[in-house]
């Protein structure tokens, strides 16, 4: 371990004792440690806020308990929300729907901020959703740059459950889960989600894929097209032939730590696919 990333991992702890805060003019939720401070104002050296998005059936607090307070020491103004809520579970509504709630927390983010665009680290749904509000929604001008983690690009091939841990009903009768069919391959969703190619001009797009992945199969299913200057796709194991990582626990993934740590503080572009992180 380097000395900058233990450093990080030291500061890191130090603020999960903040892992309560309120949104402006709405509901107090759990945030994960180091998110949501909204009087966090951007430096120089990290001038975008990094907006946290999770995945399927996924809360906030769940899926950025690791990531955003490694975010936070490193500098960054770091939030994060709940979206698409049926039945009491996050991120199971229409996707599309779930792309309109994004737009106005951009919008909140960039107004507490005074930034002028924002950086979007997403996770499986949360890596995918925001190519809708990217493309369909006009948000292309208010985002620099989307990091996916084990995006539903395209769809998968397998089937969409909850995670081990879940703590719904196990046979999810009544869940009513609209974005586990609108995340298989072929959906009516994916189709007009693809409609318009896979990027669109302005932002950059970076994937980070494990070839373990079970839910969002096959793995490079979740790559974009594009051109370098724009689009980095890379596969965990292509840095750390070791790691094992599966779809669930990326976002836990130190090596996918540094490599979105990479994605963001690069000036211009996607993430640098030479970039060697290091591994555990």
């Amino acid at each position: 371990m380097s000395f900058v990333t233990r450093a990080l991992s030291v500061a890191a702890a130090a603020v999960l004792a903040t892992s309560l805060a309120a949104a402006p003019a709405q509901a107090i939720e759990i945030s994960p440690p180091g998110a949501n401070d909204w009087s966090c104002k951007p430096t120089a050296e990290h001038p975008y806020p990094v907006i946290l998005v999770p995945g399927t059936f996924e809360s906030m607090e769940k899926n950025w308990s690791t990531l955003s307070p490694y975010l936070k020491s490193a500098g960054y103004c770091v939030f994060a929300l709940n979206y698409g809520e049926t039945n009491g579970v996050y991120a199971t509504a229409p996707v599309a729907e779930s792309a309109q709630e994004l737009a106005p927390f951009v919008d909140a983010v960039r107004a507490a901020t005074g930034a002028k665009k924002v950086d979007l680290v997403g996770h499986s749904q949360g890596g995918m959703m925001p190519r809708y509000y990217l493309g369909f929604l006009g948000g292309a001008k208010y985002v620099r740059q989307l990091i996916g983690i084990a995006p539903s690009s395209h769809g998968t091939e397998g089937v969409i459950v909850p995670p081990p841990g879940f703590v719904q009903d196990p046979d999810f009768t009544g869940l009513g889960c609209a974005a586990c069919a609108d995340q298989q391959a072929g959906s009516a969703f994916m189709q007009e989600l693809n409609s318009i190619g896979d990027t669109v001009a302005g932002p950059s797009y970076t994937v980070i894929s494990t070839v373990y992945d079970e839910v969002v199969i096959p793995y490079n299913s979740q790559f974009l097209n594009g051109p370098a200057r724009q689009v980095s796709n890379i596969t965990i194991q292509d840095k750390c032939p070791a790691d094992v990582f599966e779809h669930d626990q990326t976002p836990n993934d130190a090596v996918v730590h540094q490599i979105v740590a990479h994605a963001l503080g690069n000036p211009s572009g996607p993430a640098d696919p030479a970039y060697q992180p290091a591994c555990f």
